[in-house]
């Protein structure tokens, strides 16, 4: 159900934004749950429509929207690592308004430093691509160093799953999936998984060893957030190679980890401040993929069809509109379509 709210208001550095485009991450599970929220939503791109008194932005400017509302002056946050800010700000009190932390809105309040300017060429639903759907693998993929060449593990083909299938290859990395959900396993075939296979099958390991010459993957990343997943795909991780967690579920066991010599990360969002430049690059150099990927679009109003089909799982990433689906938009994927 949809609900009129105050529109929210700019105020110095907290700068309000007409939202373009949001695509949708988890909050499909409170829907499912019965639970209710007018502020849902963290991803999105849109237009500076009021800058206050910000110095890095003005009225106009097309921007994408990071996640949260960090301080801005801890550690964390001037290290660009917003995302893991412990002390956020609370932007309704400080600007007086009722409404405007979530993306599925008209409008949004977000501190000028956790907006990213959108470079003239790349379209608008390529940038919101930088948030959820390519942002947790890219950072994953940087901090383990995965390079053109290298065998790249992908645990679960979710939209964050599917994103490190479309980072892995436009990068050139050799990238094998894990996934059961049959939409979703062919998908990832399309964005240019080599093999995807059944993470329950007996011989999952040896399967990946006789792929990797006996040894394993060089890297991984675990995004099903399925509690068992951990240390399967520990052990299916070559000794001394990199494994990253985009997730929340799960134990490790720490004898292997040792024993193996494999690094391991813990990874969330990217960064902005650091990567900002790249990840526009990365935006440009994977186009054709991004296009398969975001595999459904839906006007605000229809936002209850949009949960019921993330509820399915036949979709990859799925976009909100909330002026409407734009006329050279308005065609859902019903399958996964081949990429050239």
């Amino acid at each position: 159900m949809m609900t009129d709210r105050a529109e929210p208001r700019a105020s110095g550095d907290v700068v309000k934004v007409k939202i373009l485009v949001a695509p949708m991450c988890t909050e499909w599970q409170g829907w499912r749950a019965g639970t209710h929220s007018c502020e849902l939503g963290h991803e999105a791109v849109g237009l500076v429509v009021d800058a206050a008194n910000s110095t890095r932005l003005r009225t106009g400017d097309r921007v994408i929207v990071m996640p949260h509302a960090g301080c801005g002056t801890c550690p964390a946050c001037e290290a660009g690592e917003h995302i893991h800010c412990i002390e956020q700000r609370d932007l309704l009190v400080e600007t007086g308004s009722t409404s405007g932390i979530g993306t599925y809105a008209d409008y949004l309040l977000k501190p000028d430093y956790l907006l990213h300017k959108v470079p003239d060429d790349i379209e608008t639903d390529h940038a919101a691509m930088a948030v959820c759907a390519l942002g947790p693998s890219f950072t994953a993929m940087e901090r383990m160093g995965v390079k053109a060449g290298e065998t790249l593990l992908v645990s679960g083909c979710g939209a964050v799953g599917l994103g490190a299938v479309v980072n892995g290859r436009t990068i050139g990395a050799r990238v094998i999936a894990l996934e059961l959900h049959p939409y979703r396993a062919e998908l990832a075939r399309k964005l240019g998984a080599e093999l995807v296979l059944d993470p329950r099958a007996e011989d999952i390991l040896q399967q990946v060893q006789a792929l990797t010459g006996g040894y394993g993957a060089d890297a991984g990343i675990e995004t099903s957030n399925n509690p068992s997943a951990p240390p399967v795909v520990l052990e299916l991780i070559r000794a001394r190679g990199r494994l990253s967690f985009v997730t929340w579920s799960g134990e490790l066991p720490v004898k292997r980890i040792t024993g193996k010599g494999v690094e391991i990360y813990g990874c969330w969002h990217w960064n902005h401040d650091r990567f900002g430049d790249a990840m526009m690059q990365r935006l440009r150099d994977a186009r054709p993929l991004l296009d398969a990927l975001m595999t459904h679009r839906f006007s605000m109003a229809d936002v209850a069809k949009a949960f019921a089909l993330q509820e399915t799982g036949s979709c990859g990433k799925v976009l909100l509109y909330p002026a409407g689906v734009p006329e050279h938009r308005n065609q859902h994927n019903s399958q996964p379509e081949d990429v050239q």
